[in-house]
């Protein structure tokens, strides 16, 4: 750290006067002589870490996955050729409009037998709209361009959560040329954006027993027990009397609800999600396939190794180095 020097004026004036003159600095201070330590558990208090609601979230506030079996149509002689589920789902369908035709005479090569599969976020009431993924189970090669027709989305329990509809995007393209084929995207699987209505809501429990189970996002007993001090360091403010957070094990961390609280739950758990926390940080290497990016954290360290791929050696060694402080230096100087 450089420090501003402030010479007053009368220190200037021989300068002035004679044209000459030394000004001897103040001796240089080490800012980091006076700090404090801080310790991981309270750097809240000076705005740093990760705020819980990022870490980890409410037991019970959990998503749910349904499924249905639905065609689409509208394909260019792409769909299905002549499987028996196709053509029964299709004599189904006809059925249902009033048109009675035998399943063994249906044959349509612009419709494909498709899997439809959602996410129910929590707390999704009547009348929203939620993402659905579409897939051809049969032997269609392409949904592009394709119209999804009504279908019911069911939970594990059997009952009816969502209605999909809307037209298939997979942003796909296949092209076939004599002796030559491309490819862009998986073109037998899509996507309907905002495609299925919400009819049935899932109820949600967030605090049982006047208590709130946290579940972090990943499993780790530093960032479980750091949860907890920081919980309970806050837990004034919070309007709680004394340690109301414990750490049941590396994944889950428990808080009791104030009394003041226990009308407004979701009162006390926006102040509980505005709490951080410095999480550990562990040794990962993540490394991207297609681009050849490698990042590696702060923790990994690489032992002494060598390697050999075709033409490339690679070497990792130690090689042991002295520090000598450079003439006049004070104690503890190196370079």
């Amino acid at each position: 750290m450089f420090e501003r020097l402030r010479i007053p004026f009368w220190a200037l004036v021989p300068t002035l006067a004679f044209g000459q003159a030394t000004i001897t600095p103040p001796p240089a201070r080490n800012p980091a002589a006076n700090l404090v330590p801080i310790s991981p558990l309270r750097a809240n208090a000076v705005g740093g870490g990760v705020r819980i609601k990022d870490l980890g979230f409410i037991a019970g506030a959990r998503a749910n996955q349904l499924t249905g079996f639905g065609v689409v149509v509208g394909l260019n002689n792409t769909g299905d050729k002549d499987t028996v589920y196709s053509k029964q789902s299709l004599a189904n369908m006809f059925k249902q409009f009033g048109i009675n035709v035998p399943a063994t005479s249906v044959s349509s090569k612009n419709s494909a037998a498709v899997i439809i599969t959602a996410s129910l976020p929590p707390f999704m009431k009547n009348g929203s709209k939620i993402d659905v993924t579409v897939a051809a189970v049969g032997d269609a090669t392409s949904l592009t361009g394709g119209q999804l027709i009504v279908t019911p989305l069911m939970g594990l329990d059997g009952k009816v959560y969502a209605v999909a509809q809307g037209p298939v995007s997979n942003n796909s393209i296949m092209i076939n040329t004599e002796g030559a084929a491309i490819t862009k995207n998986h073109p037998t699987a899509g996507q309907i954006v905002n495609g299925a209505l919400v009819e049935k809501e899932v109820n949600v429990t967030l605090v049982k027993n006047d208590q709130i189970d946290l579940i972090l996002r990943d499993s780790d007993y530093t960032l479980a027990a750091r949860m907890k001090e920081a919980i309970n360091l806050q837990s004034q403010r919070l309007g709680g009397l004394g340690r109301i957070a414990e750490a049941l094990d590396g994944n889950t961390v428990r808080v009791r609800v104030p009394d003041q609280f226990r009308a407004s739950p979701v009162d006390f758990i926006a102040q509980l999600h505005a709490i951080t926390v410095v999480p550990d940080s562990k040794a990962l290497v993540v490394m991207n396939e297609k681009t050849g990016t490698i990042v590696a954290t702060s923790r990994v360290r690489i032992l002494s190794c060598a390697i050999a791929h075709g033409n490339i050696y690679l070497a990792v060694a130690k090689a042991a180095e002295v520090s000598q402080p450079g003439p006049l230096a004070q104690a503890g100087t190196t370079t």
